[in-house]
């Protein structure tokens, strides 16, 4: 998964709490900068044609106010990225006033050609994540063979994301100037010029965004979710979400509990939780994966950390003390501070897969080149070599949540979490603190309270946690399963944020299994 999107400017606080949580983990390749496995899809694209007739009794179903949206005709055509298929889907703005203005979701489908049981919707996470992108990068890699003879795989940008109304707030330079600055949050001049920067900031989002900054919430994403699944021609929903994407498919199940079909939430948030609890456990889990790769580091040749395994970890919190003191070098002339190195340090740990990667980056770096730990920290704010920002990600990440779960923004009280994050957490706590300050004075006010997930649907679903995620602590996992009730838990003994499509044949199987026969595993399942 890719980071909540943390940046190097720690006015765009490293604060993760439901910040944090982002996108499936996979391999990084740094010499393409692509995130995502796998070629553009093989010979399962099926074929476009007249757009389809919306079938009569979904529509019938839908809210009578928006039932010209569950009957719109979508007409997939084929996608300019290969052997896919592409189409827009038409959703109210503002569903207050679903009779006013409309925006489109980008979608992207790899059609099945084998017997088709219905349409698989799947969102990577974030928030701010393309699920478009998904799909057509890593659909043929990440999804196995079975589901994808079943159903037709849908990826879709959601609301605010990418291509479907996107927020947009800076242009690339100024997106570079403002991951340069650097302000120490914890005293009254560093916070106060953050949040004068943050502020200006939220109003060049609203001058470019738009009135869709407003309604770019979780509950209107979900209630897109479900015409995604109309226009699908799905009675009832089939989703695969991944981290973020968990929180959309568990207040799914909540709001539409009678159209939930087989729903997989991996890497599951606990809607239960206040952003301080959030942050708190994502700071303990962030630290407990740095002990893991460090132990797993000093196994191996070319390590540059020497000792134990706690001396090793103060060895690079010393690295993080003396960029902030003296930014390193890198090879493009920018300098690496504390926070980038942060930046950089925190993309690895989301998929043991790439701690080789980040090995060889630390090596460069005690020997003062920060390149690499600025290419990681590049590759979390989506930024390719060239300087090109490739998604919008960064932004429609932070408008998500400041819509989202309410957050301390008074300084005193960010303060006493900070020392309080700093003991849970001696490497990360600091940046991970001050996140209410992205949200301090954002133009519209959050609109969801933490609370616990009711479900009441007669489908049962499956919770997936993983015993070493960084990002959704496993904790969270058995949590949501709970309070859904009628669930199903699956633990992957592993490292890294997310288990399908990365982890091994218990858990493939057993999602595989659930997806395509209606098999629900044995709840408590530990693979």
């Amino acid at each position: 998964m890719k980071p909540a999107r943390p940046q190097s400017a720690r006015s765009r606080s490293l604060a993760i709490g439901m910040r944090a949580v982002g996108a499936v983990a996979l391999a990084i390749t740094l010499a393409s900068c692509t995130l995502f496995g796998g070629g553009n899809g093989g010979s399962n694209a099926g074929t476009s044609g007249a757009p389809k007739q919306a079938d009569q009794s979904i529509v019938d179903a839908a809210p009578a106010e928006l039932r010209s949206y569950y009957s719109q005709q979508i007409d997939w055509k084929p996608c300019e990225e290969g052997a896919f298929q592409c189409a827009k889907v038409k959703v109210p703005l503002d569903y207050g006033k679903p009779d006013g203005d409309r925006i489109e979701l980008a979608a992207i489908k790899l059609a099945t050609n084998g017997t088709k049981k219905g349409t698989l919707l799947v969102n990577p996470g974030g928030p701010g994540a393309s699920g478009y992108d998904f799909v057509r990068d890593a659909a043929n890699t990440n999804i196995s063979e079975k589901v994808r003879s079943a159903y037709d795989i849908v990826g879709f940008d959601p609301r605010g994301v990418k291509r479907s109304a996107p927020v947009t707030c800076l242009t690339d330079k100024e997106r570079d100037a403002s991951r340069a600055k650097n302000y120490a949050l914890d005293t009254d001049a560093g916070l106060e010029a953050a949040e004068a920067e943050n502020k200006a900031i939220a109003a060049k989002c609203v001058e470019k965004t738009g009135p869709v900054l407003a309604h770019v919430d979780t509950v209107s994403a979900v209630k897109d979710l479900d015409i995604l699944r109309g226009v699908a021609n799905d009675t009832k929903l089939n989703y695969l979400g991944y981290s973020y994407g968990t929180l959309l498919g568990s207040t799914y199940a909540s709001l539409f509990p009678d159209n939930v079909g087989r729903l997989v939430l991996d890497g599951a948030l606990d809607p239960s939780l206040s952003d301080v609890e959030l942050t708190r456990g994502q700071a303990v889990a962030f630290e407990k994966a740095l002990h893991a790769y460090v132990a797993k580091c000093q196994q191996t040749s070319g390590c540059p950390l020497t000792g134990s395994t706690e001396e090793g970890v103060q060895q690079i919190r010393n690295a993080i003390t003396a960029a902030e003191a003296n930014p390193l070098p890198a090879k493009d002339g920018r300098k690496v501070s504390g926070s980038t190195f942060v930046s950089g340090l925190l993309i690895p740990l989301y998929n043991n897969d790439n701690w080789p990667i980040l090995t060889r980056a630390l090596a460069t770096a005690l020997a003062g080149d920060g390149t690499g730990m600025l290419q990681l920290a590049d590759f979390g704010a989506d930024r390719d070599p060239s300087g090109t920002y490739t998604d919008n990600s960064t932004f429609a990440f932070n408008a998500i949540n400041c819509l989202g779960r309410p957050m301390v923004s008074d300084a005193a009280s960010m303060r006493a979490e900070d020392q309080k994050l700093r003991q849970l957490s001696p490497t990360f706590g600091y940046y991970f603190a001050y996140g209410g300050s992205n949200c301090k004075d954002w133009p519209y006010k959050n609109v969801l309270t933490p609370a616990p997930v009711e479900y009441k649907g007669s489908a049962p679903i499956v919770v997936v946690g993983t015993t070493g995620d960084p990002a959704t602590p496993v904790e969270w996992a058995s949590a949501l399963r709970k309070q859904l009730g009628n669930a199903s838990l699956l633990t992957w003994k592993g490292e890294g944020h997310t288990a399908y499509g990365r982890s091994n044949s218990c858990i493939g199987n057993a999602v595989d299994d659930y997806l395509v026969d209606g098999k629900v595993p044995a709840d408590n399942t530990v693979c």
